[in-house]
């Protein structure tokens, strides 16, 4: 079995890296060429290109009261570097990430992030930092760009959800977001951080019914927070 495992992977990360560093390239090119928006219909096929490339399938599963034609800020369980490729084809907005700055240094995928709108954030959490971030995230989803964040602030190591962060609550509040949670199943098993191997298999995403930020106080974030951890983590058990 392990070694069916190891041959497998030989296969699989050569061809799903060079399909990655050739099509991000390309999808670079082409959002300067035509803008963003227009190659949004790419940018999804491209992926489901790259999960298809590391043997995983989706299901997505939506709330009675989720609708794809607003604009959200998606907050989601963090489980492995794949994460923003699971998410983008499984939500139907326009969707980008909220991202630290240091991941926009990153040849290729960070070339790909700066040029397609994703949203930095500051490694050193200083006030001038955050004043930045919070106008660009308010400015993105006043236009209808829907914006994904990733509450426990670093990708779990056992599969368990990590707590929350409270920042990610307060700045929904502060620029009057309407949040949806989302929760990765099944993606800690197709690959773990700090793993070596890609296991195939099946990946759901459940879209949660969505909340409105707008009526919360300052007083009732930690109870927020609390929710939507305790809705993200129903589907994997916690």
């Amino acid at each position: 079995m392990k070694i069916a495992l190891i041959l497998l992977n030989l296969l699989l990360w050569p061809v799903s890296l060079l399909h990655f560093v050739l099509h991000t390239l390309w999808l670079i090119l082409l959002g300067s060429l035509f803008g963003t928006r227009r190659v949004e219909w790419y940018v999804k096929i491209w992926a489901r290109c790259i999960l298809f490339f590391t043997g995983a399938w989706r299901e997505v599963r939506r709330a009675p009261g989720f609708d794809p034609k607003k604009t959200y800020l998606f907050v989601s369980n963090h489980v492995n570097l794949f994460d923003p490729f699971v998410l983008s084809p499984s939500i139907p907005q326009y969707v980008r990430g909220v991202e630290l700055e240091s991941h926009f240094k990153i040849p290729v995928y960070g070339w790909a992030m700066k040029r397609f709108g994703n949203v930095p954030v500051p490694d050193a959490r200083d006030p001038e930092g955050l004043k930045r971030t919070y106008r660009l995230m308010k400015e993105a989803l006043s236009t209808g760009l829907s914006l994904v964040m990733f509450p426990e602030g670093g990708r779990t190591r056992d599969g368990k959800l990590r707590p929350f962060e409270a920042g990610v609550f307060r700045i929904a509040r502060q620029i009057g977001a309407t949040i949806v949670p989302v929760t990765i199943e099944g993606a800690y098993r197709w690959y773990r951080t700090g793993g070596r191997w890609i296991r195939p298999g099946k990946i759901t995403v459940h879209l949660h019914e969505p909340i409105d930020m707008g009526g919360v106080g300052r007083d009732g974030l930690e109870e927020m927070r609390d929710r939507v951890r305790a809705i993200i983590g129903g589907p994997l058990g916690e």
